[in-house]
């Protein structure tokens, strides 16, 4: 057998294969990765199940999906709230007082502000791109007076296509 067991010796650094070495994914990133493929497979199944294959080309119609029928199917209820960013015109929050992911969850110390939340915000993520809307969406714990645990924050922020194709059909 040739070459079992030997190592290749180089004399020169630059004669060395330019290797990735070890990639980590965060936690977070493995989550919002998983949440996606269950997103655009939700989006797929309701599409077909309750629309008869037609998709929401709305902005507003699509939100709604995600926050009503959407969250009914994954946590038996819809959303605690949708609301408009105040400061951007691109960005939207739906919001829950105690999310389902996070509420069996007891997160170290070390971890800071890790929220379970980003694999919903991954199955958000996935619905709005199956549908043609582009967005980054993100989970936030938002602290609530008088609440001991946070609230979490889904936020979406759309592409500026998506804007634009908005603005035109208006």
């Amino acid at each position: 057998m040739i070459g079992v067991g030997k190592i290749k010796q180089y004399t020169n650094v630059l004669d060395k294969p330019l290797s990735r070495g070890k990639q980590e994914v965060s936690l977070k990133r493995r989550l919002e990765d998983a949440g996606y493929a269950v997103g655009a497979r939700v989006l797929e199944l309701l599409c077909h199940r309750d629309k008869g294959n037609r998709r929401e080309t709305r902005l507003l119609g699509i939100l709604s999906f995600v926050h009503n029928t959407v969250w009914k199917v994954l946590f038996g209820k819809v959303a605690d709230s949708l609301e408009k960013g105040t400061q951007h015109e691109d960005e939207y929050m739906i919001s829950e007082k105690e999310l389902l992911v996070n509420r069996f969850i007891s997160i170290q110390k070390d971890m800071g502000t890790f929220n379970c939340g980003a694999f919903v915000a991954g199955i958000v993520r996935g619905v709005l791109d199956g549908a043609g809307f582009p967005a980054v969406v993100m989970a936030h714990f938002v602290p609530v007076e008088g609440q001991q645990r946070p609230r979490t924050t889904i936020l979406i922020k759309f592409a500026e296509e998506v804007l634009e194709r908005e603005a035109r059909l208006s």
